[in-house]
């Protein structure tokens, strides 16, 4: 049977959960994930994962948070002035927003914290410092 190496563009199904058993992606439902092994389009543990398997295994694999979307950096924290951010913009918790910085940069920001006077807003991904488990199955080597 043809296993898995460096370079070769697979497909797989996954279920990524947390420690609690949450389900935070699953490919359930959807076509099978497709992306070149070793490239860098998916997270280092689970690209790490996928040399020798061949198609129609399964196997779960635990990815730590340094393998994954890496730790949680306080410094991606920012409180904004209330006044600063436009009324029609929603400022619920969890609610994801857009920046730009200074640069012209696009950056992704969650809503973490509301007070009278100012807004803090996170730009570390959402499951950052998280470790990570998925179930996964190699549908093919393309």
């Amino acid at each position: 049977m043809t296993q898995v190496k460096t370079g070769d563009t697979v497909r797989i199904h996954y279920t990524g959960t947390l420690n609690d058993g949450t389900t935070f992606d699953s490919s359930a439902g959807r076509d099978p994930l497709e992306f070149q092994v070793g490239s860098g389009q998916i997270i280092p543990g689970l690209d790490k994962a996928m040399p020798g398997m061949t198609v129609g295994e399964k196997k779960t694999v635990e990815v730590s948070s340094e393998e994954a979307y890496g730790p949680v950096h306080a410094e991606a924290r920012q409180a904004v002035p209330r006044a600063d951010i436009p009324d029609n913009i929603p400022l619920d918790l969890g609610t994801p927003l857009q920046m730009q910085t200074p640069t012209g940069q696009v950056v992704q920001v969650t809503v973490v914290e509301v007070t009278d006077t100012e807004v803090t807003l996170d730009a570390n991904h959402p499951l950052a410092g998280k470790d990570l488990t998925f179930a996964i199955e190699l549908v093919e080597i393309a």
